[in-house]
């Protein structure tokens, strides 16, 4: 089974469905997880695709121990290819 995950900052989103965001009816959302779409709604819905670059970087780097350079380049990589963003 291949990993999901969230279709707006790349998180992955495990097998269970305890990270997914939910839909408007309170269904667990296919695409998106709880920290960036929650009730059917984006949860920051003016971010730009820099502001969630930087974001998801600095966790990188924070978090998980990247380098801001390889935290940066990955991010820059995956997220534009993201459903969320690939119309912008």
């Amino acid at each position: 089974m291949q990993e999901k995950f969230c279709e707006s900052c790349g998180m992955p989103m495990g097998e269970t469905d305890e990270m997914y965001g939910t839909e408007a009816s309170g269904s667990k959302s296919a695409d998106y997880c709880k920290f960036c779409y929650d009730n059917g709604a984006f949860t920051n819905p003016d971010a730009t695709l820099e502001e969630m670059i930087d974001s998801v970087a600095a966790i990188m780097v924070k978090d998980f121990g990247f380098s801001p350079k390889d935290a940066k380049e990955q991010c820059n990589e995956g997220i534009p290819n993201l459903k969320r963003w690939k119309t912008v």
